[in-house]
């Protein structure tokens, strides 16, 4: 595989050792979540400079789960990005319906849910692909800022996850998107690092209310990813993405995507209440330093 101009963090030495199709999202679909009705809120993705340079997390779980078979509800606050996702996968002969919603709302949480439903039928997976930084540190956080992020990144994970434990089919699947933040504190961003390190403890009680219906709980924690998020924390502090890092590279979406895929597979079916790391190991200390 020849190395791709797409992600220049990373040398073609490199790319060529580490990268591989499933990395860049080339690989083709084996029908993994042939049938399967997944609701991914948060699925579309912020605007950039460079568009094709690269892709959103939510954006690339929605592309992977239709390629693989999966019926896709695509929703986010941005109707417009949703329904470019939607094209993205219908482009691809995929099928996937765009939905409006804000989770900051909770009534629009529900709405979501029955738009999804009444769109795709009984869902089997929900992805909680959502959550907001606001850049302030301990000494210039004010309740109010507080409760905005907290709010978005904890408070509707928990409204997703009661409705998904009624809602979805018996057997069903969900995950929770938490960050490398939630174990570290060098972002100096407390409000986002305290609501996804609350997320594993969230994830372990939706996983055991979900025992009675078989219904999963699981967390992904992403690391570095050369996402627009990802590039738009770096331009804010350059540092970012100069450190040390495993492969010497930032990860990419599709490497996230496809551990979610996983998780809401029913190849992950005695995986429950855990927290993965997708991080190629830098909260382990694993990184090239020279």
């Amino acid at each position: 595989m020849e190395p791709k101009s797409s992600y220049p963090f990373v040398s073609a030495e490199d790319a060529l050792r580490q990268l591989f199709d499933t990395s860049l999202g080339l690989d083709q679909g084996r029908g993994r979540l042939k049938g399967r009705k997944v609701l991914v809120a948060g699925a579309g993705q912020r605007s950039t400079p460079d568009p094709e340079s690269t892709i959103g997390n939510g954006r690339a779980m929605s592309i992977l789960f239709a390629k693989e078979g999966g019926l896709v509800g695509c929703a986010d606050i941005d109707v417009a990005a949703a329904q470019s996702t939607v094209d993205l996968i219908a482009a691809a002969g995929g099928r996937a319906v765009a939905i409006a919603a804000d989770v900051a709302k909770p009534e629009e949480i529900h709405s979501m849910f029955d738009q999804a439903e009444q769109s795709l039928g009984v869902l089997d997976a929900v992805v909680a692909n959502v959550g907001i930084a606001n850049g302030k540190n301990l000494m210039t956080e004010t309740s109010e800022t507080w409760d905005q992020v907290l709010n978005i990144n904890l408070r509707a994970h928990m409204l997703i996850g009661q409705r998904a434990l009624s809602s979805l089919s018996p057997g069903g699947a969900i995950l929770l998107i938490s960050s490398l933040a939630s174990v570290s504190p060098t972002g100096r961003n407390p409000a986002y690092e305290a609501s996804k390190a609350a997320l594993s403890a969230l994830c372990r009680a939706q996983a055991l209310e979900g025992q009675a219906r078989g219904i999963r709980a699981n967390a992904l924690a992403p690391g570095l990813l050369d996402t627009p998020m990802g590039r738009a924390a770096s331009a804010r502090s350059p540092s970012r993405a100069t450190r040390p890092l495993p492969f010497g590279r930032q990860g990419t979406a599709w490497e996230m995507a496809y551990a979610a895929l996983f998780l809401i597979s029913r190849e992950s079916s005695y995986v429950n209440a855990q927290t993965i790391f997708v991080d190629g190991g830098l909260g382990s200390g694993v990184a090239i330093t020279s």
